[in-house]
């Protein structure tokens, strides 16, 4: 009878000593504080340029004036509209935006990856956004 009580004494002392569930690869990833490699394609880029500019015009005229524009971009305003007319129209703010993702595009391959993006910061330039940073509605109904 004892060697009945020990060995089920044994088993349940096991069953309660399981190993506890492996941590999944995201689970690793976010305790080794690991940031997944940054690569984005210029196509991809474009539509967070659009998007971008879109959210920015906030009275939906087609156009931004410097008091729509993030103040850090402000001091540009002038660099941004090329014709001078005092607003920066989608084609100028595409134009400037991916003018910055080739600066950024070292080889030139159309896909900007961290390593590019960390040689830019190092060179003091403003980074890239991302499809991450921008909300997910972004677009606002035209009237």
């Amino acid at each position: 009878m004892r060697v009945m009580v020990v060995i089920a004494g044994a088993l349940a002392l096991a069953a309660c000593s399981g190993r506890a569930k492996e941590p999944s690869a995201e689970e690793q990833a976010a305790l080794a504080n690991y940031v997944p490699p940054f690569v984005m394609s210029r196509l991809d880029f474009g539509g967070v340029v659009e998007r971008r500019f879109r959210r920015l015009d906030v009275n939906h005229d087609d156009k931004l004036t410097r008091n729509e524009l993030p103040k850090r971009l402000v001091a540009r305003f002038e660099q941004i509209d090329r014709n001078k007319d005092g607003a920066i129209s989608n084609e100028e703010w595409s134009a400037w935006m991916m003018g910055r993702f080739d600066a950024q595009d070292i080889n030139h391959d159309g896909t900007v990856t961290s390593d590019e993006r960390e040689r830019a910061r190092e060179l003091h330039e403003t980074d890239l956004p991302t499809p991450a940073e921008e909300p997910a509605n972004t677009i606002a109904p035209r009237n």
